[in-house]
């Protein structure tokens, strides 16, 4: 290795230094480090939706994450700079400033992520050496038994060739350790001064996400070994409202605080000792759908964002301002819909059947264009992923990879079974 070669690891939705292996490979290269996180202020303007694609929820449980980042790095003298700006102006700036050579960033399948890459390649095709192994995904993609352009449309045929080619013990197998040293920091540069967005209603203690690799990692263990919530999963996966019906881990592979291969190894370790089942297995499932949509993204490109979608379907709907602010606002003419709705702006976080019903109710009874439905979510959800966001959406609207068509739930029979003493609707009817 030559003397002082200098690295820049751009930290993105891998917020985390444990099974980072774009990161080993780039701390093993360098002699100087510096580890840049950017934020667009892109995201916070009026996107054609009206809205801003960061709200204060999420940008909350970022902040939160990037300072436990920076207090991990700290112990190996370390630091995380922050930026605010636009990542190719600012990586750019950074690298020639600072005569970087080697380059960490760890894959997305997001066209806004993809094409920041590309820029960039293109940018220092001759000068970067680029350390960017996938780990976002539980597999890469030559480890998929099909390519992209073969890669089923639907996802039970996509789920039974997966779990046919490859065995859950060759995931597990690839997960990785942080470095046990890091290289020298690069010193003299300074963080910006990060916006506060504080238009997030405080969020009920009962359902706080905090942030951070330390909270996924905890939040991990409690569900499964100290709890063992996970053995009852499949029957419990359906519920409203409260901390341990479900995972809670969404959240945390969304920024990256925790791999999936990581929740995966936690999985066969669980069932080593307190043996599988349906529920076990059933995580692995979940995980396999968040999987599907990561390559369906790769596949289709910005396809996934298109009004007519992947099928090039004319979803016949409209916007109507007036219906749509009353949907967002939790004061529509149905109750449950309403309930959901107001769990999400008080909570920044929705079960995944709320998600569809209220999708559903936007889509079928209310009749408007699922684009600003998906973007209202895109805002307010602390584990928002555009190629699951996206994806359902247009799943649910009958342009996406459903074959069946659009997907039309009866409200009232959801609400029958799924709350029948309207335990939830009055919860958060009455509280807010």
């Amino acid at each position: 290795m030559k003397n002082n070669v200098k690295g820049l690891f751009w930290f993105r939705n891998d917020l985390r230094l444990e099974d980072n292996p774009a990161l080993n490979s780039l701390v093993d290269a360098c002699d100087q480090l510096m580890f840049v996180y950017i934020l667009d202020p892109d995201l916070l303007e009026q996107n054609h939706f009206d809205q801003a694609r960061l709200g204060s929820p999420r940008w909350q449980f970022i902040h939160e994450s990037l300072l436990d980042l920076d207090k991990q790095l700290e112990r190996h003298q370390q630091t995380l700079i922050i930026k605010v700006g636009k990542p190719t102006e600012v990586l750019t700036t950074l690298i020639n400033q600072h005569d970087i050579t080697e380059f960490g960033v760890t894959p997305l399948t997001g066209v806004y992520e993809k094409r920041d890459i590309q820029s960039l390649d293109e940018a220092f095709k001759c000068r970067l050496n680029w350390h960017r192994d996938e780990s976002f995904t539980l597999f890469n993609q030559a480890e998929l038994p099909f390519t992209l352009d073969e890669m089923p449309d639907g996802f039970t045929p996509f789920r039974k060739r997966i779990e046919k080619a490859i065995k859950v013990e060759k995931i597990t197998e690839k997960t990785t350790s942080k470095p046990n040293k890091f290289p020298a920091a690069i010193h003299a540069i300074a963080s910006d001064t990060l916006p506060i967005i504080d238009d997030f209603i405080h969020p009920i203690p009962a359902m706080k996400h905090q942030g951070g690799e330390k909270a996924a990692t905890q939040q991990l263990a409690y569900y499964c070994q100290q709890t063992q919530h996970l053995s009852h999963y499949k029957e419990t996966r359906n519920g409203l409202d409260g901390w341990d019906f479900s995972s809670k881990l969404s959240a945390y592979l969304a920024q990256g605080c925790l791999s999936p291969r990581q929740v995966m190894q936690t999985v066969v370790e669980y069932e080593n000792q307190f043996g599988a089942n349906q529920s076990t297995y059933w995580l692995y499932f979940e995980l396999l759908w968040r999987e599907f949509y990561q390559w369906h993204q790769e596949k289709y490109g910005a396809g996934l964002y298109l009004e007519r979608g992947i099928q090039d379907i004319d979803p016949q709907l409209k916007f109507d301002q007036k219906a749509f602010d009353q949907w967002k606002d939790g004061s529509t003419n149905n109750d449950f819909v309403n309930a959901f709705m107001l769990q999400l702006k008080h909570t920044g976080w929705m079960s995944n059947r709320g998600r569809q019903i209220v999708a559903s109710y936007f889509i079928n009874q209310l009749g408007l264009d699922w684009r600003y439905g998906a973007a209202w979510f895109e805002q307010q959800l602390i584990d928002y992923d555009p190629a699951n966001n996206w994806g359902n959406w247009q799943y649910l609207a009958g342009v996406g990879v459903d074959p069946r068509g659009r997907r039309a739930f009866n409200i009232d029979k959801q609400r029958k079974t799924y709350d029948p003493d309207r335990d939830f609707i009055n919860h958060y009817m009455n509280e807010f």
